[in-house]
């Protein structure tokens, strides 16, 4: 995490190649551009259930999901960010399901335009993202949770060895069924083990 900045208007994390910034209703055009040239690649990942249909991403839409983003992350119970590579929105990462007390733990998720997959920017942007979560919001834990059949996403953790932890069973509905998620972690013991690593690797790198 090269660089960080945070205001009322946005919290931005740069890596080398990508940059993670808190979306606004000025991103919806881009936002859209993507998500709707890329929505058969998109969709049959995402979270919902079979009784709700496809999602409405209109920009009112976007506007009311922006405005619950930031009040989650007013409140630190979870951040989301564009990921923009070369100054183009280019999908999304969350730090969500943030937990305090005894957990202090954190999911992460993420999507990318079906264009710049297998480029090494979603591996990238967790790595930005795990070093916020341990570095600067002080979590013990960070969970990614992935339908084995998602071979692009199985991919950014075989790039990045996080551990793998095992096979939850219909863990989270997904376009209307209840699917098996493999499991993946890294603790703040971990990521001090390996961080000069994957810095070095994803992110210090020319």
């Amino acid at each position: 995490m090269r660089s960080r900045h945070q205001s009322s208007e946005a919290l931005v994390l740069s890596g080398s190649r990508v940059v993670l910034r808190t979306l606004t209703e000025a991103d919806f055009d881009a936002w859209s551009e993507v998500r709707l040239r890329c929505q058969s690649w998109l969709l049959k990942w995402e979270p919902r259930p079979a009784s709700a249909g496809y999602p409405t991403e209109d920009r009112a839409n976007f506007q009311a999901r922006c405005a619950v983003r930031e009040r989650e992350r007013q409140l630190q119970t979870g951040f989301s960010f564009g990921i923009f590579v070369a100054g183009g929105l280019r999908g999304e990462l969350t730090l969500s399901s943030i937990q305090r007390g005894p957990f202090q733990s954190a999911s992460i998720g993420y999507w990318i335009d079906e264009a710049m997959a297998g480029r090494g920017y979603v591996p990238e942007a967790v790595i930005v993202a795990t070093q916020y979560a341990f570095e600067e919001l002080g979590l013990h834990r960070i969970e990614i949770s992935i339908i084995p059949r998602n071979t692009p996403s199985l991919r950014v953790m075989e790039k990045l060895a996080y551990r793998r932890e095992g096979l939850a069973e219909r863990y989270l509905e997904i376009d209307g069924v209840w699917e098996d998620h493999v499991k993946f972690a890294i603790t703040a013991e971990e990521w001090q083990e390996r961080r000069g690593e994957l810095l070095e690797v994803w992110v210090d790198a020319p």
